[in-house]
């Protein structure tokens, strides 16, 4: 073709009808049950609080929140002791630690050396109202409990 002829028009694409199959009727899908959900465990936190602080280079952790809960004040003498890798505080009338004026508990160096608690390294309090007790919890065991956990959750089928 030349450049200057115009090309020949092609006639337009029609559909014909008698090649265009009717589509089949559809069927909806059967609706099957709800899967059932397993009963939810049972709550054992038995009043348990918690909070997450980050003791200073001194070792101080502010909780004010967990000892107000608990009714401690600033001044009130407590016991420290290390039982099973955590920090257990007991108020005690011969106690060698004291509540801070600004609402922080003491962790002695110690206590926080037997447990690998190290200065600005999280650690979980939880205050039992029940036994008027905080236990403070290193991250290194909530890593540990929680490792356990999620392997567990993780193996089970779902």
């Amino acid at each position: 073709m030349s450049p200057g002829r115009p090309r020949p028009r092609r006639p337009d694409e029609q559909l014909v009808e008698a090649l265009i199959p009717t589509p089949l009727p559809v069927a909806s899908p059967e609706r099957l049950p709800l899967p059932t959900l397993p009963a939810p465990a049972a709550r054992t936190g038995d009043g348990v609080l918690f909070d997450v602080g980050r003791p200073d280079a001194a070792g101080r952790v502010t909780a004010r929140a967990l000892l107000r809960a608990l009714g401690w004040t600033p001044g009130l003498t407590l016991h420290i002791d290390v039982v099973t890798a955590a920090i257990l505080i007991t108020p005690a009338a011969d106690g060698a630690h004291v509540v801070g004026t600004r609402e922080e508990l003491p962790l002695p160096a110690a206590a926080r050396h037997l447990c690998g608690i190290a200065p600005g390294e999280p650690v979980l309090l939880a205050a039992l109202p029940r036994q008027n007790r905080i236990v403070v919890h290193p991250s290194n065991t909530i890593t540990a409990v929680l490792a356990d956990l999620h392997a567990r959750i993780l193996a089970e089928p779902s």
